[in-house]
């Protein structure tokens, strides 16, 4: 895996950093990898809040590279659907018993590994 050297956007006058894009893969991996152990109550509220500060990190840099790209874009197009989704999952409370919390941070990780996919693939077709 290669680590993103995508520029960071400008945001307003302030200039965002690089996303660590590995970092964040391994992050929703741990829940995603096929031989995922299930994790503790506490490491799953842990893992939650960690892949909802990546999808809440990540949107802002994959919409300032959207943005860059025409209207009709399908590259566009495409990121623009994944920041909604990602959006839309950060705004659901799963109910408390720990399978639905599980699947709850599962479309969270997805999210985050889609984001990662947007965030790489804007960045290499800038001009």
């Amino acid at each position: 895996m290669r680590q993103a050297t995508t520029p960071a956007p400008e945001s307003g006058s302030a200039v965002l950093w690089p996303l660590d894009v590995t970092m964040m893969r391994t992050s929703a991996r741990h829940l995603l990898a096929e031989d995922a152990e299930l994790p503790s109550d506490e490491a799953l509220d842990t893992l939650v809040l960690q892949l909802r500060g990546h999808v809440m990190l990540a949107i802002p840099f994959v919409e300032a590279l959207a943005a860059r790209l025409p209207e009709g874009d399908l590259p566009r197009a495409c990121a623009l659907a994944g920041i909604s989704e990602a959006r839309t999952r950060l705004g659901l409370e799963p109910r408390h018993a720990l399978p639905a919390r599980i699947a709850h941070a599962q479309r969270l990780a997805r999210s985050v590994t889609a984001l990662c996919d947007h965030y790489e693939n804007l960045g290499e077709s800038r001009p």
